[in-house]
C-alpha cells in the first residue's frame, strides 16, 4: 500500500509537469495558427479566443495519451536509474506488480480521454465549423478591414476601403471595388459607401460620388461613367449554416446513421484514443528498463518514436477505412492487437531476464557450483 501510494503520487507529479509543457506548446501553436487566419481575413478577430478553445479541445485527447505514456515511462526509468528496481526484484517482487498501481493512476485518464474523444471533441468541431461558416456567410463589406484588400466569398470581387466612419462599419470612405464576371472587369471607386438591406435577406452596397470603369482586359473597349449614387448587390439571402459534417456529429448520431465509409472512419478515429492510452501505459512498464550506469534519454526518444509510429499507423488504418480499402470490422482492432501482443512479449522478455538474474536463482547456482567443486575434490 505504501509503495502504491508513493508511486501514484510520483506518477501524478510527473504527469502534471508533462501535461503543462505539452499543453503550453499546443496553445502556443494554436494561437499562432488562428491569429494567422484572422490576419488573413479567414476568421473574425472577435472569434479568435473561441476558435483557440475549440482547436485545443480537438487535440487534447492526443496530448493526454502522450502525457500518460511519458509519465509511466519516466517513473519506471527513474526507478531503474536509482537502483530501486534492484531492491524491488531482490525482495521477491515481480514487474507484473506494477500493473495495478499504473492502472489505478491511468484508468481515470483513459475515462477522460474517452469522454473528450466521444463527446467534447465532436462538439468542438461543430462549433468551430459554425464560427468559420458564419464569418464566411457575412456580407462582403463587413469582412473588409480598413486599409486592407479583401476578397469576396464568391472569389470574384475585391474590396478596399480607406477608413470607416465612426464605429459604424457599414459606412466607409474611399471605396474601391473590382469585379470580374464572365470575363468582363468592372472597377468602381467612390468617396463613400454604405450597406443597405433589400428587404429579402440580401444586402446592397450603395456608393456615392464615384466613377465606374467596365471592359474586357486586353481590349480597348473600356467604358467610363461618373455617378452620384450607384448600387451593387454584395450578398443574397440564404441559410446561415450548411450541412453538418461527420466530424461535428455526436457519437450517438453516428451509431444511428446507416453504415458508410465516412461514418465508419470517424467512429474508428474516436475510439482509437482511449485504446491507445491504455495500451501505451502498460507498454511503458517493460519499456522503461534502463541500465543505471547509462543515460535515460534513449528511452524517451524511443518512446516518442513509438508513440508517433503508433499514431500514424492508426491514421493509415483510418484512411483505409475511409477510402473503402478496409471494412470497419477489420480496420479498428488489428493494430491495437499487435501493440497489445508487443506489450505482452516485452513483459515476458523482461520477466525472463529478471527471473534468470534473480538473487535467489544466483544463490542456488552458486550453491550448485560449490557442491560440484566439493564432489570433484572428494573424488581426488
Amino acid at each position: 500500500m505504501i509503495f502504491q501510494r508513493a508511486l501514484q503520487r510520483e506518477l501524478a507529479s510527473v504527469a502534471g509537469a508533462t501535461f503543462t509543457v505539452l499543453f503550453s506548446i499546443l496553445v502556443t501553436w494554436t494561437l499562432i495558427t488562428i491569429l494567422g487566419k484572422a490576419a488573413g481575413g479567414k476568421v473574425a478577430s472577435s472569434d479568435v479566443l473561441a476558435l483557440i478553445g475549440f482547436s485545443v479541445l480537438n487535440y487534447l485527447p492526443t496530448i493526454l495519451v502522450l502525457t500518460s505514456f511519458i509519465s509511466v515511462l519516466a517513473v519506471v526509468t527513474r526507478s531503474y536509474r536509482d537502483s530501486e528496481m534492484v531492491v524491488w526484484f531482490a525482495s521477491g517482487q515481480s514487474l507484473v506488480r506494477w500493473i495495478k498501481p499504473v492502472l489505478l493512476f491511468g484508468l481515470p485518464i483513459v475515462a477522460v480521454v474517452a469522454l473528450l474523444s466521444l463527446v467534447a471533441m465532436p462538439w468542438g468541431q461543430l462549433k468551430s465549423s459554425e464560427f468559420t461558416e458564419r464569418f464566411e456567410k457575412r456580407e462582403d463589406l463587413k469582412r473588409v478591414a480598413p486599409g486592407q484588400f479583401r476578397e469576396s466569398a464568391a472569389a470574384n470581387r475585391v474590396f478596399f476601403v480607406e477608413s470607416a466612419i465612426g464605429q459604424n462599419t457599414t459606412v466607409v470612405q474611399n471605396v474601391f471595388v473590382n469585379t470580374i464576371e464572365n470575363g468582363v472587369a468592372t472597377t468602381v471607386v467612390a468617396k463613400q459607401g454604405q450597406i443597405e438591406p433589400d428587404g429579402k435577406g440580401g444586402q446592397y452596397l450603395v456608393l456615392r460620388n464615384g466613377r465606374r470603369y467596365q471592359g474586357t482586359p486586353g481590349k480597348a473597349d473600356f467604358q467610363a461613367m461618373e455617378f452620384e449614387r450607384y448600387r451593387m448587390r454584395v450578398s443574397t439571402a440564404g441559410p446561415m449554416l450548411g450541412d453538418t459534417k461527420v466530424e461535428g456529429m455526436s457519437t450517438a448520431t453516428l451509431f444511428a446513421m446507416p453504415q458508410n465509409r465516412l461514418v465508419d472512419a470517424e467512429l474508428q478515429y474516436r475510439i482509437t484514443a482511449p485504446i491507445m492510452c491504455l495500451v501505451l501505459m502498460l507498454l511503458a512498464i517493460p519499456l522503461g528498463f534502463v541500465n543505471p550506469r547509462a543515460g535515460a534519454s534513449a528511452n524517451l526518444i524511443l518512446a516518442v518514436l513509438i508513440f508517433f509510429t503508433y499514431l500514424n499507423l492508426t491514421k493509415v488504418a483510418e484512411s483505409s477505412v475511409k477510402s473503402g480499402k478496409l471494412p470497419f470490422a477489420l480496420g479498428w482492432w488489428p493494430l491495437h492487437l499487435l501493440a497489445l501482443l508487443a506489450m505482452l512479449g516485452l513483459f515476458a522478455w523482461r520477466l525472463n531476464i529478471h527471473h534468470r538474474w534473480h538473487p535467489a536463482m544466483l544463490a542456488n547456482a552458486w550453491k550448485r557450483r560449490r557442491l560440484l567443486q566439493s564432489g570433484a575434490e572428494a573424488r581426488k
